[in-house]
């Protein structure tokens, strides 16, 4: 996936009719969207400078066939989601952005090895949380790594995202979650 400029997100995110800020991130979801792989992209926007990341906006296959919950893994819905996230531990063990405040979710029950956003989006609590993989490599595959959060596979931008995150003086964090097609 080609990673867009900052003049191409703003432009199609304030098409859409969101805001634009001056510290946000910008996810792209992979229109390939490959099972258990890290294809789409984790974007920071600080100022008019964009950073780009390897990671996932979907649940892995051991989620998506393992249902922690009887609807279905948890695949956030694309769209702008302000001020939605905090720094704080990921399962109390390492810095992350932790949910904030109800986050919209599709609910895919199907137990296959895609990532679907079937039905309508349901607003709640989740623990969709912006975190890494592997502590202590670049991760290949997904699978337990998220029941639905957005991950980073590698631990050094991880390490680089918290960075910024704790040095933007922001205190709640906001995320466009795009699709690679609005960008087509």
């Amino acid at each position: 996936m080609k990673a867009p400029s900052y003049r191409e997100l703003k432009e199609v995110a304030l098409k859409k009719g969101y805001q634009w800020l001056p510290f946000q991130l910008v996810n792209i979801r992979s229109v390939a969207d490959k099972p258990n792989e890290f294809d789409d992209l984790l974007g920071i926007v600080d100022g008019t400078n964009v950073i780009w990341h390897t990671g996932t906006t979907n649940p892995g296959v051991h989620w998506l066939k393992n249902l922690l919950n009887p609807k279905g893994a948890a695949v956030l819905a694309e769209g702008q989601h302000l001020n939605a996230w905090v720094i704080g531990k990921h399962k109390g063990q390492y810095e992350a952005l932790v949910q904030y405040a109800p986050l919209p979710v599709y609910r895919d029950g199907n137990k296959n090895d895609k990532s679907e956003q079937v039905g309508k989006p349901i607003y709640g609590q989740y623990g969709i949380n912006i975190h890494r993989a592997n502590p202590n490599a670049i991760s290949k595959i997904i699978d337990k790594w998220s029941a639905g959060c957005q991950v980073r596979n590698n631990p050094k931008e991880h390490d680089e995202f918290m960075n910024l995150c704790k040095n933007s003086g922001v205190k709640y964090f906001s995320c466009i979650l795009f699709n690679e097609k609005d960008f087509l």
